[in-house]
């Protein structure tokens, strides 16, 4: 009986040589650590939800009335349209770049102005 046993913990400890417990345990804790999280956060907190956000973004991109190309197809076309012209190009990304600069600005001012407000709110709350 007792040759049966210590071969069995022979065994298991073999197994178990083998099988490198250290380095499988911390892969079994990050596992449980990564099921056991919230995966989605915009489940969470619906103002993250994808779909809002995503619209969020397309009203912004809809409401600027630039001449300046959006998506990469439009800087693909009107690189092409400019290719031979290098006059025509520089002083097209001069006016896009003004273009940019006083898009910015006006955006700036906005987000200084909200995140004052919530500052201020903020540190009346303490």
């Amino acid at each position: 009986m007792i040759s049966l046993i210590s071969k069995t913990i022979s065994k298991i400890s073999y197994f178990i040589s083998k099988f490198q417990v250290k380095q499988f345990l911390p892969i079994v804790i990050v596992g449980l650590m990564l099921s056991a999280t919230n995966r989605s956060p915009s489940l969470s907190n619906p103002d993250l939800s994808s779909k809002k956000s995503v619209d969020r973004i397309n009203d912004l991109v809809q409401t600027e009335n630039s001449e300046r190309p959006k998506t990469t197809n439009e800087w693909d076309k009107q690189a092409d349209e400019t290719k031979d012209r290098p006059g025509e190009k520089m002083k097209r990304i001069g006016e896009q770049s003004a273009d940019a600069v006083k898009e910015f600005g006006s955006m700036y001012g906005d987000v200084v102005e909200r995140s004052s407000t919530e500052l201020r709110n903020n540190t009346e709350k303490r």
